[in-house]
């Protein structure tokens, strides 16, 4: 082990404890962390709403206080926008994370604070560090720069002047330490350049002639940049570049996709793929064991965790079931809704995303989907009420109608960027395709801003191609699969490309 590696290990022998320790027995920590959040909380506006100070235990904190979706605690945060202090969390709220993906806002605006990033995002990622510098003890990580790439938008203060918004990782960039900033790039004057190419171009001449050795993020944003760099160059592969890279630390999408391109760009035997789960609302859960792809939840990072069966989710949302499961009650390969409340002031807060154990003591989870119909295969986080809203105001503007429909997505490769493509039986064809397709896409833009920022400002994604099916090819497509009548129905967003292919085949046929 380098001297660097071990005075790192000996720094952070506290995280790598308390993650053994949680690793056999999570919820002293998980029952610590209910209590520290009710007791600051106890006379915020929210804590009086809900009399937070008359609740003492767990399953009584689960009994009296309702589930919360953004649109349920959206007045509460506004009133954080507006500057009132006090609201959901006592300490000042400072930022905002933009997140996208409600029914009803085109933007979330996730709260977060100086206890937030340094008790969750920040530990989260030291520990992170902590483990795989145990796990490798012959890593050189220390020994080159780390490269963030970070989201296009800037942070906004138009709101009031007392707290600003933006991308989760502007922010973790503008308050990452000094001592940190040694072995990271880009500097924090590039990283926050609202313009996504023009970053990409800046960082890519620089990186081409630094010593990198990691680097982290959404695979799609950085399969651009990497590509980039190999473009300026000349180089066959970065390997060939970076001798000394070894780690990628991924997420927010799924890696698999993208997996056989960053094997092509480092083909080195050293190089390894990390999993995180970190997002706007906090740092969950990473892969401990790089030859297993369960992620192991952090039960000390200052989240309250709870989860619903996904069978029961529709009746915990309307209050009539109320057996919400702990950390010590969860069961292996079971499907649940995960429920969080964090030292950000999100409160009982369906994140939306679904999980299941793979496996127990320590407890690894598998992100299976989200509570809704989405598709998420580059950033976009594109929902099912977006897709809706949008058709149907393509619909309206070009007198268009549809019978059925299904998106998928359609991965990037060597030859082209990603997109969706709309498989389409229309019941009235529009008479310009091409402009139904424009519309449709500005329609997209206007429903949801992570979109947006993937066709307009990283160039992760082109406009979507619309496929006009064959009149019968759903109604075929239905029948084979044995999904005529009940309650069946044609699944609008898929986050793989099973369903598309198999219409595209019917569609051939017919």
């Amino acid at each position: 082990m380098s001297l660097i590696n071990t005075v790192y290990k000996l720094y952070n022998k506290r995280l790598l404890t308390e993650l053994d320790y949680s690793s056999q027995d999570p919820f002293p920590f998980q029952e610590a962390t209910f209590r520290y959040l009710t007791e600051h909380a106890v006379n915020t506006v929210f804590g009086k709403d809900h009399k937070l100070a008359e609740i003492k235990n767990i399953e009584t904190f689960q009994q009296r206080i309702p589930l919360y979706s953004y649109n349920r605690i959206e007045p509460y945060i506004q009133r954080c926008l507006k500057g009132e202090e006090n609201v959901l969390w006592d300490k000042p709220v400072q930022w905002f994370a933009l997140s996208s993906g409600t029914s009803s806002a085109k933007s979330k605006f996730i709260p977060m604070n100086r206890e937030n990033l340094q008790f969750c995002h920040y530990k989260g990622m030291l520990t992170i560090l902590s483990s795989y510098v145990r796990t490798f003890p012959k890593s050189r990580l220390f020994l080159g720069r780390s490269l963030t790439l970070g989201g296009n938008r800037h942070i906004d203060k138009s709101i009031n002047t007392s707290c600003c918004y933006g991308d989760l990782s502007a922010f973790l960039l503008i308050n990452t330490p000094l001592l940190a900033r040694m072995f990271t790039t880009p500097t924090k004057k590039i990283g926050l350049i609202p313009d996504f190419e023009y970053k990409i171009e800046l960082v890519s001449k620089l990186i081409a002639h630094q010593n990198l050795v990691s680097f982290s993020g959404v695979p799609s944003w950085n399969l651009i940049l990497m590509r980039k760099v190999l473009e300026i160059t000349g180089k066959e592969n970065l390997s060939e570049l970076w001798p000394n890279m070894e780690l990628f630390m991924h997420g927010g999408i799924s890696f698999e996709p993208y997996r056989v391109h960053y094997k092509t760009l480092f083909p080195a035997p050293n190089m390894h793929y990390l999993e995180t789960y970190n997002a706007s609302e906090g740092f969950f859960a990473f892969q401990t064991d790089l030859n297993d792809p369960g992620l192991q939840l952090l039960p000390n990072v200052s989240v309250f965790y709870e989860f619903i069966p996904l069978d029961k989710l529709e009746a915990a949302q309307n209050g009539s079931y109320t057996r919400f499961l702990t950390m010590d009650n969860v069961e292996k390969d079971k499907p649940y809704a995960m429920v969080i409340s964090t030292n950000s002031g999100l409160w009982r807060y369906l994140i939306g995303d679904t999980v299941r154990f793979t496996g127990l003591y320590p407890h690894k989870i598998r992100i299976t989907g989200r509570t809704k119909l989405f598709i998420n295969a580059f950033g976009e986080e594109l929902m099912i009420e977006n897709a809706e809203r949008a058709l149907v105001h393509t619909c309206e503007v070009t007198g268009a109608s549809v019978h059925e429909y299904t998106v998928a997505p359609v991965f990037m490769d060597t030859q082209q960027k990603g997109t969706h493509q709309w498989l389409i039986e229309f019941e009235s064809i529009p008479a310009d395709l091409e402009a139904f397709t424009r519309i449709l896409d500005r329609s997209l833009m206007d429903q949801n801003s992570d979109y947006e920022a993937k066709r307009l400002d990283t160039g992760t994604m082109d406009m979507p191609r619309v496929n006009v099916m064959k009149k019968g090819s759903f109604y075929r497509w239905m029948a084979l699969n044995d999904k005529l009548g009940g309650q069946n129905k044609v699944p609008r967003l898929w986050s793989t490309r099973q369903y598309a292919e198999d219409l595209l085949k019917i569609n051939e046929g017919l």
